[in-house]
């Protein structure tokens, strides 16, 4: 949602007014169809902003997913931007920490930032994941994707503030995590 600003880290009451994909507007959308529901109807609304999740089972289409599986079978990675990007990776522990301290914490109408509060470079995440996995990555060096942010960043204070939310498990270990539940899930 946050798409062109400028600012960051990326705090909930920045204008996320111009995001860059239909996914990021599909997401605003919803959170103002949410503010009018409570608004009309006296509901209890939290919208989250998720931060580059990822962990056992995730979605495949994933960087941290595709990335592995590419490794392991000695096939090319596509990097987009030539790496010259920054994710805010938060496993998905922490993510379903803050998810349920939210649906604990009714309060009419919010927006909360569930992220790790900490930008990290792509081509570092890569290597984190070369590590674990004991080999090198071949790398297929591409521009920015369309609709594409060269970085996320999430300010959780008033998540922490607000829910107790703070994202505990780095990105080190959540790779290894993945990693590990990878190799034994498919037998690598």
């Amino acid at each position: 949602v946050y798409g062109k600003s400028v600012n960051t880290p990326f705090r909930e009451d920045d204008p996320a007014v111009s995001p860059v994909a239909v996914y990021g507007a599909s997401k605003r959308a919803g959170e103002l169809l949410a503010s009018a529901y409570v608004h009309l109807f006296g509901l209890n609304i939290t919208c989250l902003r998720f931060f580059s999740v990822y962990g056992p089972y995730g979605r495949p289409d994933m960087a941290l997913f595709k990335f592995t599986k590419a490794i392991l079978a000695g096939e090319s990675i596509d990097v987009y931007n030539s790496g010259e990007m920054k994710r805010d990776f938060t496993y998905v522990d922490d993510i379903v920490a803050g998810f349920i301290a939210a649906l604990k914490k009714p309060m009419g109408f919010a927006i909360f930032n569930l992220g790790h509060g900490k930008s990290v470079w792509l081509l570092d995440f890569i290597k984190v994941i070369e590590k674990k996995l004991g080999k090198k990555a071949k790398m297929n060096m591409l521009p920015m994707q369309p609709g594409d942010v060269p970085e996320t960043f999430a300010d959780t204070t008033k998540a922490k503030e607000l829910l107790g939310f703070e994202a505990k498990v780095p990105v080190e270990e959540g790779v290894g995590k993945f990693v590990d539940w990878y190799r034994g899930y498919y037998g690598v």
